[in-house]
């Protein structure tokens, strides 16, 4: 059975990212292959991922090899990082699909990277990256980013059960 998993802000190739965020990696090249090995560890290869952004500062066939190495068919919402980039290019390095714009998955989950401006009373929620090891407050903000959640995809069935309120309690 297929599942859908979300993640954000892997920074490939971005070295300064270990000390801006204290990541536990020595170098950018442990740093890539234990998110790889981190990514291919719970996704399977009939699986889809939503990125959501800043996924890599490197080259177009550097980029592409990454892209290559991971499970399952890929979706970019292109964050701040990603944008001095095309569709195209990003396409081209091997992403099944991109968007420069945030999307509705689900009819309940806003997917984005920046997080969105979600009122109290709104039954929505924002499952975004971009702020790294931060958090909002309250049950309408989920936070993908990677410092969050071990270099890890977050599979959907995970986020559904933190948002959704259990109907027996």
């Amino acid at each position: 059975m297929q599942k859908t998993f979300v993640i954000s802000d892997h920074h490939f190739g971005h070295k300064q990212i270990i000390d801006f965020e204290s990541r536990p990696f020595h170098d950018v090249d442990e740093m890539t292959t234990k998110m790889i090995e981190r990514w291919n560890a719970v996704v399977g290869k009939e699986d889809k991922v939503f990125h959501l952004g800043d996924f890599s500062f490197l080259n177009r066939e550097k980029t592409r090899d990454i892209v290559q190495q991971l499970y399952g068919s890929k979706f970019l919402i292109m964050g701040n990082h990603d944008r001095g980039r095309t569709k195209k290019w990003w396409l081209d390095v091997g992403f099944d699909e991109v968007s420069e714009y945030p999307l509705v998955y689900g009819g309940f989950y806003f997917l984005s990277h920046e997080p969105m401006y979600m009122n109290k009373n709104m039954p929505y929620v924002n499952i975004h990256g971009h702020i790294h090891g931060q958090k909002y407050e309250g049950n309408h903000y989920i936070n993908v980013s990677v410092e969050l959640w071990d270099y890890t995809p977050v599979s959907f069935e995970e986020i559904k059960r933190m948002t959704i309120p259990n109907e027996e309690q």
